[in-house]
């Protein structure tokens, strides 16, 4: 189909409500979707926009009480385009007048019988720009039945906290690579990814187990490290991680116990137990619980004020930590864990923490919400020595953690004590920003979402997860019935602040082709300036 073909014309709308467009007689209603990127051109501006609806029209309610039968070809043609045609609901987003180069917000609206476009590729790089060397633009997709690179612009993306959403089985983890693979690419920050599934490092297989993808640390082998909380399950995938590692008890505070409420069944009681413990043991008082007989137990509820059945419960379902097979009393190691943690990131060195067979929910939210309040700390410590000297060496290196299950973390009941709570809030304050994985998105706790600033959504079929990926967006009703009508697998709507509008795209295939394109390193200048980095 030739660029540029009209599609329709405008024939009413508003500003608020969107604009109605007529569909060409000559264009099948068929290749009108909902999420396509088209271009209204008005009398002074261009309106770059997105299509929110389709539906069927007639000029006369006459015509639709006696329709042709179907062999009455002649006569459905006659009628097609005249008496019968299709309506298109556009949302415009983004306005540019005819002689000048600066996007705007849309304040006004096209006259009547306004033509509407397929966008072209100087459209599609008008509104969200061209990769180039220097990674401030990076490709994610095309937009809807187009062969037109969609980019997202890095830089912006870093400076906030993110979101991928969607369903289990719509390809989320795919996304959260290709964009990881984006940001390592180009040094726009160093990651920590807690990874649950054993699904970023190393080769793993695909959803449909037919083909091996590979992982992070094959596309990036010089600047990605793999910590295995479980080496041996690393092994017995073929391969070996960079550092073994471990969490002792000590680093265990009662705010880790609080947020495994849920998980390990303790009632408000007990985790007041525990707060009365630590008071008198201080960091040392998981590993005094754990160690006491009953008689011991009677003497220390005595002791507390506290109830003895309560304490007892306490000891019992704390004791599953000790059954974690990284979990240890030494600790140094632990310690050692952190600081080589601290030091990868500190030189640019990407770190994905497998959990191996240690992927339970229970590990899972104590080791991430321990090492990154530990690393949050260090973060903040170094941010404020910054500030206090000005001195550019001393600059924090942007760090963004990705989590997954992101909704046990942040839910309404915890996101208020959760270190990923707190890092969601700063808005980049210390140089951390997270990037949230989460096929539940409405299990979060809205506070936190309306601070996510790109959201990149695949199919949701909950409509309160919908509108919880929503929240903080300003008309959203169009953007609902998009969401609703995505394809289940490689397509997701884009919107906030590392775009200039939203769009939905057929992501970018993660495959042979882009390990080729993502493993090359920029250009020269850049190959040292990484070799600086990660040995200087």
């Amino acid at each position: 189909m030739a660029d540029n073909k009209e599609l329709g014309i405008i024939t009413s709308g508003s500003l608020i409500e969107g604009l109605q467009m007529r569909l060409n007689s000559e264009r099948s209603i068929e290749e009108v979707k909902a999420g396509k990127f088209v271009v209204v051109s008005g009398q002074y501006h261009q309106f770059f926009s997105l299509i929110t609806d389709v539906s069927l029209d007639s000029s006369s309610p006459n015509i639709l009480i006696n329709p042709p039968a179907k062999d009455e070809e002649l006569l459905r043609k006659v009628l097609a385009g005249t008496n019968t045609y299709g309506t298109v609901e556009l949302k415009p987003m983004l306005m540019l007048t005819h002689d000048d180069e600066e996007l705007r917000p849309v304040k006004t609206i096209p006259p009547h019988f306004s033509p509407v476009s397929d966008a072209t590729q100087r459209d599609v790089s008008t509104v969200f720009g061209k990769e180039d060397k220097q990674g401030k633009f990076f490709n994610v997709g095309c937009p809807l039945d187009m062969d037109i690179p969609v980019c997202i612009n890095l830089d912006r993306f870093v400076e906030r906290s993110n979101g991928i959403f969607g369903k289990s089985g719509t390809g989320k983890t795919f996304l959260t690579r290709v964009m990881l693979a984006g940001v390592i690419k180009y040094g726009k920050a160093v990651n920590l990814i807690f990874d649950m599934h054993n699904e970023y490092g190393w080769e793993t297989r695909s959803e449909d187990s037919s083909i091996s993808v590979k992982g992070l640390k094959q596309l990036f082998p010089e600047r990605v490290a793999v910590f295995s909380l479980d080496p041996d399950s690393t092994r017995r995938r073929g391969a070996k991680p960079d550092v073994e590692a471990f969490i002792s008890l000590d680093q265990i505070d009662i705010e880790d116990i609080a947020l495994l409420q849920d998980e390990l069944q303790l009632n408000t009681t007990a985790v007041e137990s525990a707060f009365a413990i630590y008071r008198e043991h201080g960091n040392k008082w998981l590993s005094e619980l754990l160690s006491w007989n009953e008689e011991d137990l009677t003497d220390i509820s005595r002791k507390l004020g506290a109830h003895l059945q309560s304490i007892m419960a306490l000891r019992r379902k704390l004791n599953r930590l000790k059954s974690l097979s990284f979990v240890v009393d030494d600790n140094t190691q632990s310690e050692g864990t952190i600081q080589k943690m601290i030091e990868y990131l500190g030189r640019g060195i990407n770190i994905v923490l497998e959990f191996g067979k240690s992927n339970s929910s229970l590990a899972y939210l104590l080791v991430a919400n321990i090492i990154s309040r530990r690393i949050h700390d260090f973060y903040i410590d170094k941010t404020e020595g910054y500030y206090a000297t000005g001195d550019s060496t001393d600059k924090p290196r942007q760090l963004m953690i990705t989590i997954e299950e992101a909704h046990k973390f942040l839910n309404p009941q915890t996101a208020k004590q959760t270190i990923f709570g707190t890092i969601a809030r700063e808005l980049r304050k210390y140089y951390v920003t997270i990037l949230i994985v989460d096929q539940r998105p409405s299990g979060i706790d809205d506070e936190v979402i309306s601070q996510v600033g790109t959201r990149i959504t695949a199919l949701l079929n909950d409509e309160k997860d919908i509108q919880s990926v929503l929240t903080g967006v300003s008309s959203t009703s169009g953007l609902r019935s998009v969401l609703a009508s995505l394809d289940t697998k490689q397509q997701a709507l884009i919107l906030g602040h590392a775009v200039p509008m939203p769009v939905v795209v057929k992501t970018r295939e993660y495959g042979e082709q882009f390990y080729k394109e993502i493993s090359s390193v920029p250009d020269e200048g850049k190959a040292e300036e990484y070799a600086d980095e990660l040995y200087g």
